[in-house]
């Protein structure tokens, strides 16, 4: 994909690039015979686009079958900001709806023509359970953009439990979500969490390195398993309580309440989180919130840090934890 300091423009649903900057970018040196000229046809474009190798394959290929390929002078456009069409797109019907729940509108982090990144509060869902499930946090990313008049097709690229608070990460278009798609499956996401683990951990920093599968007693809940999916977590230790420890955390794999399963399997399950043996008089959920979120803009390749704000019942509680 391109990186970041070069010249591109949006105009519309189309995204425009000149023949010198592709050539630029490109880590494939195409023959003399793919030489694009001035006002090509779109298939000799859709060719040489390939032969460059900047974007999936898959991408190009579906543009160029519903006419979004066209060269005018040495400008290549490409239809990259697709709208969703009102009335067919589910969760832009539900975004219409008046709001329900307590959380009338999410705070948004980051946002550009490519990606937004919403600040999750604890409690909202990231995507309904069931068809009609109101009050989700994909639901409030449709609704954001409504506002903005910009109806985009927005996807997100990974999950936080209900409850957990933080960044969530979405694709604004397509060719954002197969690079961003990808990039999760390579690792290249870094997310980072704070925990409120019971007790005092062993040791100051570590990594729990345990396969995580389902509880078949128990439909929502997960466990170690060794026929489970690989699961890795680091942690490292902010501050130490009384009764409790504050952990910085980092995941190298993304499964189903990851945090609350690996840190309860060595004897320090989050407080307030009851599903795993942690508990709390006064916080009704896990004392867990995404911290900071880190990745590589799916277009210009530019790294991109995005902090959340941390909660205030987050800072309630750790802070009721430090003296008592």
């Amino acid at each position: 994909m391109p990186q970041a300091n070069f010249d591109y423009k949006r105009n519309g649903e189309w995204l425009e690039l000149t023949v010198s900057v592709l050539k630029s970018l490109a880590t494939t040196a195409v023959k003399d015979e793919q030489a694009l000229q001035a006002n090509s046809h779109p298939h000799h474009v859709r060719q040489w686009l390939l032969a460059l190798a900047l974007f999936p394959a898959k991408w190009i290929n579906r543009l160029f079958s519903i006419g979004g390929i066209q060269m005018v002078d040495d400008v290549v456009k490409l239809r990259t900001f697709i709208p969703v069409e009102m009335g067919r797109d589910v969760m832009y019907e539900l975004a219409k709806l008046p709001v329900i729940g307590r959380h009338n509108e999410v705070p948004v982090l980051f946002e550009d023509d490519w990606c937004l990144v919403l600040d999750k509060p604890a409690g909202m869902p990231v995507h309904p359970s069931a068809p009609g499930h109101r009050g989700t946090l994909d639901e409030a990313a449709a609704r954001h953009c409504i506002k903005s008049g910009e109806l985009m097709p927005v996807k997100h690229i990974h999950r936080l439990d209900d409850d957990t608070a933080g960044p969530v990460l979405y694709a604004k278009n397509e060719l954002a979500q197969l690079q961003l798609d990808e990039a999760m499956r390579n690792k290249e996401i870094d997310r980072r969490y704070q925990a409120l683990a019971q007790g005092q951990l062993k040791h100051k920093q570590g990594t729990i390195n345990e396969p995580i599968g389902k509880d078949r007693h128990h439909n929502t809940r997960r466990k170690v398993s060794p026929t489970g999916d690989s699961a890795v977590t680091h942690y490292e230790t902010l501050a130490c309580y009384p009764r409790a420890t504050l952990l910085k955390v980092r995941l190298e794999t993304g499964r189903t309440h990851q945090i609350r399963v690996h840190l309860s399997y060595i004897g320090h399950p989050l407080v307030g989180d009851t599903l795993y043996g942690g508990s709390d008089p006064l916080l009704k959920h896990q004392a867990l919130r995404g911290e900071l979120l880190a990745f590589k803009h799916p277009f210009t390749g530019q790294m991109l840090t995005i902090h959340a704000i941390e909660p205030d019942w987050f800072r309630q509680v750790r802070e009721r934890y430090a003296i008592l």
